[in-house]
């Protein structure tokens, strides 16, 4: 077992302490502030003698008094490590000399952005009730197929597959499973150069809010809307203008007609999760021909229907090559992947390729291999099966818990999905209802997020993909009861 010396160790450059307590100020210093790893041995007597301009006597004495201090441990031709005891003690944060650490300030300052951060804790899992949206339920995820598909990936026969750079290609395979196994679902055929693979839906927005900023134009989106949109074509340096929806989603004739794109999300409007109607698809495709506009249609949950058939996406009813169409698996596979793809005109592709190498140049291609494994041996269609079957059994269960607590809220209805959109009277406040929530252990998306301006505060979004069935109810209850004190 080797040891790195840290470089990061220097003894303090004044000192009225004597060298061998110096170094036990430096060490022990480090060791509170959990800069040295418990399994790794520390520098040797030389090593660290030679890095302080020290005698290897000075360095031995020192260690041997933190051991004494029980600061380190001394282990038989292995030399000295971090007592393990010492991962329970905290400290302040320390400089490598002892003293508590003065925060710098940056040294150049940032304009203030729009950007919509996530508001969530970070221990949102810990919470009775996490009502938030874009979160699976890690108990249905098929770990045993994930881990064959890595294991066969991981294999000398499939390395050539993602060993190499891979800037101006993606996994064939994976290509060649999304064409047969996902997009022929929802009437989409693509040739392979119609194809981008993407770190995510969210990286496909950046990405095609980059090529089309140029032109100058502004982009449409729905109000309220997928903020992670707005956060990407605002970062890429495009105008935003809300376009207000409806019962039938976003609504063609509101839209302004100088926009270069039009964000929507038809399948199941994010937010307010209302399905797009046939009638309104047609104006809204005959809008971009009589307005000029391509349409990005994200297909947000579409494989989520509970009461009614899929409608067909936009892209398969297009003609005229306006529609471009953003996928994702965070839902049917898992967030933590970070898997999407864009199908577009293989011009489009071709600039979105160029955009992406420039970006981080390809998605890892190891887990693309895992993933075209995990369609091609069938474990995703089993999966999508079992998720949506538990879902559908949630959302039912949701429903009626909305219906029998929070009826004296307006919702809004929609085909399925794995979230509902609740809106208060006026004057109600849904932002202090989640403060209030947040106390009893419950988590909402507050609706004023979604809004391009943030100024609508009476709605918030309750997603249940994470809740077990079990304490659905429970947890709706406790919202209710908030609910009817602010009333």
């Amino acid at each position: 077992m080797s040891s790195t010396t840290p470089r990061f160790l220097k003894l303090p450059e004044t000192s009225s302490l004597s060298l061998r307590d110096q170094i036990c100020e430096v060490v022990s210093a480090a060791i509170m502030s959990e800069s040295l790893a418990y399994d790794r041995p520390l520098p040797s007597c030389r090593e660290l003698a030679d890095q302080f301009g020290v005698s290897r006597n000075t360095v031995f004495a020192a260690y041997n008094r933190l051991v004494d201090l029980d600061f380190l441990v001394s282990r038989d031709r292995s030399g000295y490590f971090v007592n393990p005891q010492m991962a329970s003690v905290k400290a302040p944060q320390q400089d490598s000399a002892g003293a508590v650490r003065e925060i710098v300030p940056c040294p150049v300052s940032f304009a203030k952005n729009d950007l919509m951060p996530v508001v969530n804790p970070l221990d949102w899992n810990a919470y009775p009730y996490p009502f938030i949206y874009n979160q699976i339920d890690p108990d249905l995820f098929p770990v045993d197929g994930w881990r064959e598909c890595t294991r066969q990936a991981l294999g000398r026969k499939k390395m050539p597959a993602w060993a190499n750079d891979s800037v101006e290609s993606d996994s064939p395979q994976l290509v060649r499973q999304l064409r047969q196994r996902l997009l022929n679902t929802r009437g989409i055929y693509a040739e392979d150069d119609e194809i981008l693979i993407t770190l995510g839906s969210q990286n496909a927005l950046f990405i095609l809010g980059t090529i089309f900023a140029g032109s100058g134009k502004p982009v449409a989106l729905e109000d309220p809307g997928f903020f992670g949109a707005r956060n990407a074509f605002r970062l890429a340096g495009s105008e935003l203008i809300g376009v207000p929806i409806d019962g039938d989603g976003i609504i063609p004739s509101a839209i302004p007609a100088a926009c270069q794109l039009v964000f929507t999300t038809p399948s199941h409007q994010f937010p307010t999760m209302v399905t797009m109607s046939q009638q309104r698809r047609e104006e809204l495709l005959e809008a971009a021909t009589a307005k000029d506009f391509l349409i990005i249609e994200d297909d947000y949950e579409a494989e989520m229907n509970y009461v009614a058939k899929s409608s067909p996406s936009m892209m398969s009813m297009d003609k005229t090559g306006r529609v471009i169409y953003v996928g994702s698996l965070s839902k049917t596979v898992s967030p933590g992947i970070r898997l999407g793809f864009i199908v577009a005109h293989r011009d489009i592709i071709r600039e979105a390729r160029i955009a992406r190498g420039v970006m981080m140049r390809h998605p890892p291609t190891i887990v693309q291999e895992i993933v075209a494994l995990f369609f091609q041996l069938g474990h995703y269609d089993a999966h999508l099966r079992n998720i949506e079957r538990r879902y559908q059994k949630r959302w039912h269960a949701m429903d009626a818990a909305l219906s029998k607590h929070l009826h004296m809220l307006e919702r809004t209805q929609s085909e399925g999905g794995t979230s509902f959109w609740l809106t208060g009277p006026e004057g109600f406040d849904a932002s202090e209802l989640a403060v209030r929530l947040r106390a009893r252990g419950v988590l909402v998306d507050r609706g004023q997020d979604y809004y391009l301006n943030y100024n609508d505060s009476r709605s918030f979004r309750l997603g249940f993909a994470y809740v077990p069935v079990s304490n659905l109810e429970d947890g709706v209850r406790v919202i209710a009861k908030e609910v009817r004190s602010m009333l």
